[in-house]
């Protein structure tokens, strides 16, 4: 008997020890995935701010002409929706989660973004409907 427990841990322990290589590459490839789907989701929501910026500073230029007399007035600014917001929120939180839980990266962050931007957008929309039920029930 102590014999066979002496043979079954020498076995685990070598077995261990051979597989450490591959789960170290593994692990290493992971975080390398990992890495580069949040690298790519920065630059994208990078690019989308500089936008936002651009489109602000294109608003903040162009002005109206007031009633009484020629002085610029800046434009008022229209806020986002809550559909909006949430289906950029929840398709930014869907491409992480997807390319976090799926192993094909690229792919998981693909459909996490459609899951997570309609759900977001749905989510959405109903914050909305109740605001619109509030203003009209406030007046």
């Amino acid at each position: 008997m102590k014999n066979l427990i002496i043979i079954l841990v020498t076995t685990m322990t070598l077995a261990a020890c051979q597989n450490k290589a591959e789960t170290a590459k593994a692990v290493e490839a992971a975080k390398k995935a990992t890495l580069d789907s949040i690298n790519a989701i920065n630059t994208a929501r990078q690019r989308t701010i500089d936008s936002m910026k651009r489109i602000k500073e294109k608003e903040e230029v162009a002005v109206a002409p007031a009633a009484d007399n020629n002085t610029p007035v800046p434009k008022k600014k229209k806020k986002w929706s809550h559909t909006a917001k949430g289906a950029v929120v929840g398709a930014a939180g869907g491409a992480i989660t997807g390319a976090i839980v799926n192993k094909d990266r690229a792919k998981g962050a693909v459909i996490g973004t459609l899951i997570g931007a309609g759900a977001g957008a749905a989510t959405g929309a109903i914050v909305d409907q109740k605001e619109k039920k509030k203003k009209k029930t406030a007046q």
